[in-house]
């Protein structure tokens, strides 16, 4: 036969990972945050010059994601390695640096070819880059996106421009270098210069990638759906049935963002029993385990749902529970609800039920104007009735007590300020401004809170000042070269008995104790003694029974705190012990360090608790009270 002896030509060699990359773009178009994402269109051609050589992907300003499909990985790992990619284009990182003075689209090129000065320095800067690709993966960890090669590492906190301004001073840290989805070199650059041809469109798959300024608003819409859709199905399988509070909560997330994140976190238990047992009439919130209590059995219209639930979500995140201080608890509920209602009927967020508390006279108030207006009625307000009813407050400061185990108790301080503060940006540039009242209560919360160490601090300068040394002109010091005509005096130490300055640390050594809550607390009161010139302090250890430790110097204060978890915890004895000691001196003051898991104590002088976050005391108490973070 002719040609029987001529090789039939060999067929194109199929990259090795095509299949795993199509698997992983349909895993990611599975995904619940990421099904309804659909930035940037990504490039399949064997032969891209773009794709990275020694990575998965690289995405450039014209939104085109460059796929290297001779890469082995497997698919989780591309699901990553897309959704990584399209983060930076959400994120803005691709996008021109000044979006609202872009040009219309047509008048772009639409290959992104356009040069932007300013977004090409910003492509041009290593520390920059990494701190994007930090942020993008820290990102994707929340949302479990696919595997990422990079699941050892722990993502600093901060915004990619904070961790940028850090890593400038103190050099980018060796496991963040390339933390990218093209290995060692930038996973996102401007288009590709002249010389490298972008392949024929058939090698194109995916939606187009849009207006080049359009990124983040797409991403911002279509993520606040997939939150929505979220919400919506785990409410279907998390409730005995669909009420229409679950309607309401997702009303938030998608269309109102300054309340949108809290809705998203925050967790809505409809049980009529619960609501039953606790005299819960309508509605109740516990900030701190992030859950809103809803009594299902009460009718009420969907947009009288939505002001009942914006109500307790602003109890949550501004805190109120946390801010009666000394005040009556009842009372402050109120005045709280007073302001709250009046925000919400302002802003017209949703409709009022009947018989919530209102009063026109005492709006533009704050929540302590208005208790301080309103205290002088008690017999009149105790008849008044919050969400929860009449002379009970629905800002629960305790757990309600659950057939079943609650929710772990989260500390929402960050999330809540954050969520209020990012809220309130997009809030005023989609619907307008906010009531006066309520921006500047928001305003208050950049101001992170202060510290306990910081409280800790003051407590010491308060109660143990620096002893500043004393000069005098009877021994002149070395005279300056520079102004030797001029006299100075020098350090005079008197010959005098000058008792040292000393004070009492009772620790809880009961098997409860968390050994990191006694080496933050044990460290940063030897540092602030240390500061204050205290030689010496005076320990008792306390657990089943006390333990006199003697004077020993600060910074070995913590040598022999050891957890012995012998018993209960009995800390009046060890108190009683340091008190009646001949050689501690009378004024003074006391830490007490403990869990909170003790009897009520007596402590007849100055002192302060130092505690972990959450924990409480049995009883009130006298001193302050420095919550270990």
């Amino acid at each position: 036969m002719a040609g029987a002896g001529k090789k039939s030509r060999a067929e194109p060699k199929k990259p090795p990972g095509l299949d795993n990359l199509h698997d992983g773009r349909a895993l990611l178009a599975k995904h619940s945050g990421f099904k309804n994402v659909s930035l940037g269109t990504v490039c399949e051609a064997p032969d891209c010059p773009v794709a990275p050589r020694g990575g998965l992907v690289v995405v450039d300003t014209a939104g085109r994601i460059h796929a290297n499909v001779w890469h082995r990985a497997d698919p989780l790992t591309w699901a990553w390695a897309i959704a990584h990619a399209q983060m930076h284009l959400g994120f803005g990182h691709l996008s021109p640096v000044d979006r609202d003075s872009a040009p219309a689209t047509g008048t772009r090129p639409d290959d992104g070819s356009a040069h932007d000065p300013q977004l090409d320095r910003m492509l041009a800067d290593p520390v920059l880059r990494a701190a994007r690709c930090a942020s993008v993966n820290r990102f994707l960890r929340g949302f479990k996106v696919g595997a990422t090669p990079f699941a050892d590492l722990d993502w600093p906190d901060g915004d990619e421009e904070t961790m940028a301004e850090s890593w400038r001073a103190a050099g980018i840290p060796e496991r963040f270098a390339a933390c990218g989805t093209a290995g060692s070199v930038p996973d996102h650059i401007r288009v590709p210069v002249a010389g490298r041809p972008i392949p024929s469109h058939a090698a194109w798959t995916g939606r187009p990638a849009g207006p080049v300024s359009d990124w983040p608003d797409q991403f911002s819409a279509q993520l606040s759906k997939a939150i929505a859709d979220t919400i919506e199905r785990a409410a279907n399988r998390g409730e005995r049935g669909k009420g229409p509070w679950h309607a309401a909560l997702s009303w938030f997330v998608s269309s109102y963002p300054l309340l949108g994140a809290i809705a998203a976190r925050l967790v809505v238990v409809a049980d009529p029993e619960l609501a039953r047992r606790e005299h819960i009439a309508v509605a109740a919130v516990d900030a701190r385990l992030g859950e809103v209590y809803v009594n299902p059995t009460v009718s009420m219209t969907g947009e009288e749902w939505r002001f009942v639930l914006a109500h307790e979500m602003l109890h949550a995140a501004l805190r109120h529970g946390d801010r009666v201080g000394g005040r009556d608890p009842y009372l402050w509920n109120v005045a709280c609800d007073y302001v709250v209602n009046g925000w919400l009927v302002e802003m017209a967020v949703g409709s009022m039920p009947d018989g919530l508390l209102y009063d026109t006279d005492l709006a533009g108030l704050g929540a302590e104007q208005v208790y301080d207006r309103i205290a002088g009625d008690l017999r009149r307000l105790r008849k008044l009735a919050t969400l929860r009813g009449r002379g009970l407050g629905d800002v629960l400061t305790e757990p309600l007590a659950r057939l079943e185990e609650p929710g772990a108790s989260v500390d929402l301080d960050d999330f809540y300020r954050r969520a209020l503060l990012s809220g309130r940006t997009y809030h005023e540039r989609s619907r307008g401004l906010l009531p006066a009242g309520l921006a500047e209560e928001i305003r208050a919360l950049e101001q992170p809170p202060i510290g306990w160490d910081v409280k800790l601090a003051r407590w010491f300068d308060e109660h143990m000042p620096a002893d500043f040394p004393k000069h005098s002109y009877a021994r002149p010091s070395r005279r300056q070269s520079a102004t030797p005509d001029i006299p100075r005096p020098g350090r005079f130490t008197p010959h005098e008995f000058v008792p040292q300055r000393t004070f009492g640390v009772v620790l809880d050594t009961s098997g409860s104790m968390d050994r990191r809550l006694l080496g933050k607390a044990l460290g940063a009161i030897a540092s602030y003694a240390r500061a204050h010139d205290v030689p010496a302090a005076r320990i008792v250890y306390c657990d089943a029974a006390a333990f006199d430790a003697g004077y020993l110097p600060v910074e070995r204060i913590g040598d022999r705190a050891t957890v012995r978890g012998r018993g209960g915890t009995q800390l009046q004895p060890g108190i009683d012990l340091l008190l009646r000691a001949a050689d501690f001196p009378a004024d003074a003051p006391v830490l007490v360090i403990t869990d909170g898991y003790c009897e009520p104590l007596s402590i007849r002088r100055v002192h302060a608790f130092l505690m972990p976050r959450g924990a409480s005391l049995p009883f009130s108490p006298r001193g302050e009270v420095f919550e270990v973070r």
